[in-house]
């Protein structure tokens, strides 16, 4: 009895109040809707809404606690010498607990004390899952019976749905809020962790990215060097190059689709373009491993130039064609949206569609396109697979695209793969990366909202 299960009989249980809603709203008045203060569906979704919100808020609740509490459990029944553990050692054994649990590990391997520890978590994960069913079932039909009986002609069914539907529209708002500042508290938090060990200059302005470093005192090993440079300095170069491929082909792929196709081809090519947004990224990695990166090296062999084996172009040029459909299908729909009235002005004055499309429609859609190849360069800046597959993973402090050069994605996910002590300036130097690309990419998103607004006001 898993937990998609029990949500499915919630959804049921859910349908079948709408519909007993409905049917007791309508029968108060003998089959009339005459007296009813509201619609006859309103009831239904009233009663709907009070027998699965409560019981899903409650699954949602149990969900998220019941783990914690059997690992609590389990631990506190455990042996005294495993519970005076160190803290670290003492989640290995958990861990293994849950590993076993689950039959990932062989139980044989286990000890007794251990095995013991197991039975423990499977009986009571077990009644967990009973009593969260249980709970679940209760709040629902509880919440199904109690707002039947105050379905009444006169209860304004209406306005509590609405207000109902509202609250749960200013809890998401919410969640959705403190998620991003959750997220922007890690990355500072973090990242002020990383500056207490090593100087923010030498970060930002350190021209060598070598993260290694000792781990025990007595280990000959790099002491580290976290200048950042060459990182920064890779990401801007792939993604400038990026631009350059997407925005003047998605962009006059828009104006030809928009303005210049037939009904008929637009149809064929606009979903036909848009395919590309829903291509793997790891897929146009192979691309750009397997075809593209083999071809700009013997390109530039043919014309006498060095190219590595991977290169910052091979990688720019794939996230590119992988870009053109952010900038396509937004600048298509935004130019579709500049009004017809405009255009037909434009030809009364004797304008012509070229003349029409510079002077008109490109300038009136002029913030929908800034906003796409925003959403296109931020798709850049944070693409990884692409960059690890075509570019590597060479932090190279050079602005020639033929060399190998990588990303500040690519080391964040490089650095936190693994088993990772969040002790050491390696591990936390990828909160710091996090947090300048964070601050970079809100910088010109905000940079280009002023440049945007600035030019909007022409056509208001």
């Amino acid at each position: 009895m898993n937990t998609i299960f029990l949500l499915c009989v919630l959804l049921v249980l859910s349908a079948v109040g709408y519909r007993m809603g409905k049917a007791s709203a309508v029968g108060r008045q003998n089959g009339g809707t005459v007296r009813l203060h509201s619609l006859p569906s309103y009831y239904g979704y009233y009663v709907a809404l009070w027998c699965g919100l409560p019981a899903l808020l409650l699954v949602v609740l149990w969900t998220a606690s019941s783990d914690w509490i059997v690992k609590s459990l389990v631990v506190s029944a455990l042996p005294d010498e495993i519970r005076a553990l160190p803290a670290d050692k003492l989640s290995l054994v958990v861990t293994d607990i849950r590993n076993i649990a689950a039959g990932n590990i062989a139980s044989a391997a286990a000890t007794p004390a251990v095995q013991a520890a197991v039975d423990t978590y499977l009986n009571l994960a077990g009644m967990a899952r009973s009593a969260m069913w249980l709970v679940g079932l209760a709040a629902a039909m509880f919440g199904l019976l109690l707002a039947r009986s105050h379905v009444a002609p006169s209860m304004r069914a209406r306005n509590r749905v609405e207000g109902i539907i509202g609250a749960v529209l200013i809890v998401c708002s919410v969640i959705a809020v403190l998620t991003t500042v959750g997220i922007v508290l890690s990355l500072v938090f973090e990242a002020a962790r990383f500056f207490v060990a090593i100087p923010a200059a030498d970060f930002l302005f350190g021209l060598t990215w070598s993260p290694q470093t000792a781990i025990r005192a007595d280990q000959v090993g790099s002491s580290g060097a976290f200048g950042a440079v060459p990182l920064f300095t890779g990401t801007l170069l792939i993604a400038t190059i990026s631009m350059l491929v997407a925005v003047p082909v998605g962009l006059m792929s828009a104006v030809y689709m928009a303005d210049y196709a037939p009904a008929r081809v637009r149809s064929i090519a606009k979903p036909l373009l848009e395919i590309l947004a829903g291509i793997p990224t790891v897929v146009y990695g192979f691309f750009g491993a397997l075809t593209v990166a083999p071809f700009v090296r013997e390109a530039g062999a043919l014309a006498g130039l060095e190219v590595a084996s991977q290169s910052g172009l091979a990688a720019g040029l794939v996230m590119g064609i992988m870009i053109i459909p952010f900038v396509s299908s937004l600048s298509d729909d935004v130019i579709n949206a500049v009004p017809q009235s405009m255009r037909d002005a434009s030809y009364g004055l004797g304008a012509t569609r070229s003349e029409t499309i510079k002077k008109v429609v490109l300038p009136a859609a002029l913030p929908g396109i800034a906003a796409s190849v925003i959403l296109a360069f931020s798709r850049a800046l944070g693409e990884t697979m692409i960059v690890v597959m075509a570019a590597g993973l060479a932090a190279n402090l050079t602005a020639n695209p033929l060399n190998a050069v990588t990303t500040v994605t690519v080391h964040i996910a490089a650095l936190l793969v693994g088993d990772q002590e969040f002790d050491s300036p390696k591990t936390l130097s990828a909160f710091a990366l996090g947090l300048v690309l964070f601050a970079v990419t809100l910088a010109l998103n905000i940079l280009a909202m002023r440049i945007v607004r600035k030019y909007r006001e022409q056509y208001e």
